[in-house]
């Protein structure tokens, strides 16, 4: 739509694979990179050597810790999002109980600043009792490794909150193998399309809807005001995210809302 080529470089949440991939982009003289971190703190000096190198970044989704280094960032408001998440969750399984959390990438400010959003709701209530907090890399498979694991030591959970919906599946499925799938209640993040219809199908109990393609727009856009000569760049730009639960759930689709 802007008439740009666009060369897609997947690190795979491997730093080392983004390092070389920013080789790359500095040897070839790229106008500007659009960017999902793989390191909050590691990846700063990646973009710290292209913008050496006169190449702009706008990052996206994932947030760098650093207000000197990207041009832009445009991220989701993760922890209001997880306030509403922790809102429905005591709604759901009550002011007292026993859940376990799936944490995603340790090195990710957008696992904390879920986590925290959602415990700051959550542990107002005592009766609330986390039994595991462990990562499992915002991965399915991870999730169903890690939660078969937590349930062999805690076989008696009411709920799961995941870091993402790619562990909210994976909690399902481990949690469909034990024979616990229709007593324990999963909670997820992001508006995956298979989450969605879990939700739909009662399976998952609710999600957080991100809009990454309203993300990936804004740094595509950003990006060509800048290559046309604008300067002026909010540091974080927030996109609200919206709580998907049953009651409204026929509204969304894969990552976003139904046109």
């Amino acid at each position: 739509e802007l008439g740009y080529e666009a060369t897609i470089f997947d690190s795979q949440n491997d730093p080392a694979k983004e390092s070389s991939h920013f080789d790359n982009i500095v040897a070839s003289g790229f106008g500007a990179v659009l960017f999902n971190c793989t390191d909050a703190k590691g990846s700063i000096a990646n973009v710290r050597r292209a913008k050496r190198a006169g190449i702009p970044v706008f990052c996206m989704d994932r947030e760098i810790e650093a207000s000197d280094a990207a041009i832009s960032q445009i991220l989701s408001d993760n922890y209001s999002g997880c306030i509403a998440l922790g809102q429905y969750f005591v709604e759901q399984v009550g002011e007292t109980g026993r859940y376990v959390e799936l944490l995603g990438i340790v090195a990710d400010t957008n696992t904390w600043n879920r986590s925290k959003g959602f415990h700051s709701v959550v542990d107002r209530y005592p009766g609330l009792k986390m039994v595991a907090q462990q990562s499992a890399e915002f991965d399915r498979s991870r999730a169903l490794e890690v939660l078969e694991s937590i349930l062999q030591a805690n076989p008696d959970i009411d709920a799961v909150f995941c870091g993402n919906d790619a562990m909210a599946m994976g909690a399902y499925q481990a949690l469909l193998a034990a024979g616990k799938a229709s007593k324990v209640k999963v909670f997820g993040f992001d508006g995956a399309d298979d989450v969605v219809r879990s939700v739909a199908e009662g399976k998952i109990a609710a999600t957080v809807m991100q809009f990454p393609k309203t993300m990936a727009r804004v740094a595509a856009e950003n990006a060509d005001r800048y290559l046309k000569g604008q300067r002026d760049f909010p540091q974080r730009v927030p996109v609200a995210v919206e709580l998907v639960t049953a009651a409204n759930v026929s509204k969304y689709g894969d990552y976003g809302r139904k046109p």
